[in-house]
C-alpha cells in the first residue's frame, strides 16, 4: 500500500485517468458523429424510391423581395424526392467549377427554376465535361428545354461559402452552390435554401446526373471502438506496471549476494 501512496504513483494514476477520460470523450463524439451520419444514409436510402412531393410543401417557402433566401431548411427534409414545376430562367444559369465526375474534372449546372409565384429554386442539372480545348472556353453546357416544366430530383442543403464568381468565355463560374450568396448575386428573385438535384430523366437534366453520396458512418463507429479500447489499455496498462512494482523485493543496501566473499563466514 505504502507503493500507491507514493507520489510518483499518484501522479501516475491522475494521468492515466486523465488519458482515459479524454479517450472515452472521443470515443463518445465519434459515436454522435456515427448516428449523425445513420440518419443521414437513413435518409438517403428513403428518397431512393416512392412518388417525390411538392418542395413547396416542404421546404420554408421565401418571404422576402428579389435577392434573399428563405429559412434554413430542415434537416429531416434533405434528400427526400421532390418535384418543382416552373420555368428555366437559362439566362441566369451557372456553372460550378471544379467538380468531379466520370473520373475527370468539370462542371455542374446550376439554372434557376421560377415558379409561378416569382420565387425561384435552384437545380442542378447535372455534370458536364470541361471544354478539351481549354479552360479558358465555355464547356459544352445542354440547353435547358423551354416553357413550364415539373423538376423531379433530391433536396440537397445550400453549401457553405460565397460565390466567388468569374466570367469565362461569357458563363459564369461558381466555386460553391451556396442558395444565399448565389441569391445576392442573381438578385432577381428570392431563392429557396436548398437547391434540387434533378434525376434521371427530369426536363433538362445532363447525361450525367449528381448523384447523392451516403456518409461513411462505419468509419467513425471503428474510431468509437478504437478510442475506447485506448482508454480500457491505458488502465490495464496503469495496474500492470503498479503490480509488477509491488511484487517485486525490496531491495537496501544490507543485501547480500550469494556465493560473494562478504557473504562467507569468518574463519
Amino acid at each position: 500500500m505504502r507503493t500507491v501512496l507514493t507520489a510518483r504513483w499518484l501522479g501516475l494514476f491522475v494521468v492515466a485517468l486523465a488519458l482515459a477520460a479524454i479517450m472515452v470523450f472521443l470515443g463518445r463524439w465519434q459515436l454522435d458523429r456515427y448516428e449523425l451520419r445513420s440518419a443521414v444514409n437513413d435518409r438517403i436510402a428513403a428518397g431512393e424510391s416512392g412518388e417525390p412531393v411538392p418542395a413547396t410543401s416542404i421546404l420554408p417557402r421565401p418571404e422576402g423581395g428579389a435577392g434573399t433566401v428563405g429559412a434554413r431548411t430542415p434537416d429531416d427534409v434533405t434528400w427526400r424526392r421532390v418535384s418543382v414545376t416552373g420555368v428555366y430562367d437559362s439566362s441566369r444559369e451557372l456553372l460550378v467549377r471544379n467538380r468531379t465526375g466520370q473520373g475527370q474534372a468539370g462542371f455542374e449546372v446550376v439554372t434557376p427554376l421560377v415558379q409561378a409565384d416569382g420565387t425561384a429554386v435552384l437545380i442542378d442539372r447535372g455534370w458536364i465535361p470541361a471544354n478539351p480545348k481549354g479552360p479558358t472556353l465555355a464547356p459544352d453546357i445542354p440547353a435547358a428545354p423551354t416553357g413550364t416544366v415539373t423538376v423531379v430530383g433530391r433536396v440537397h442543403p445550400s453549401e457553405s461559402g460565397g460565390t466567388d464568381t468569374v466570367t469565362v468565355d461569357g458563363k459564369t463560374e461558381i466555386r460553391r452552390i451556396a442558395t444565399g450568396p448565389i441569391a445576392r448575386y442573381l438578385n432577381q428573385y428570392a431563392v429557396y435554401d436548398a437547391y434540387v438535384l434533378a434525376i434521371d430523366g427530369t426536363p433538362g437534366v445532363t447525361a450525367a446526373p449528381v448523384g447523392v453520396p451516403t456518409q461513411n458512418a462505419w468509419q467513425n463507429a471503428a474510431y468509437v471502438v478504437q478510442w475506447w479500447l485506448f482508454a480500457g489499455l491505458t488502465l490495464v496498462g496503469f495496474v500492470y506496471l503498479l503490480r509488477k512494482e509491488i511484487s517485486q523485493p525490496a531491495s537496501g543496501p544490507s543485501d547480500r549476494v550469494a556465493g560473494s566473499p562478504e557473504a562467507a563466514p569468518v574463519p
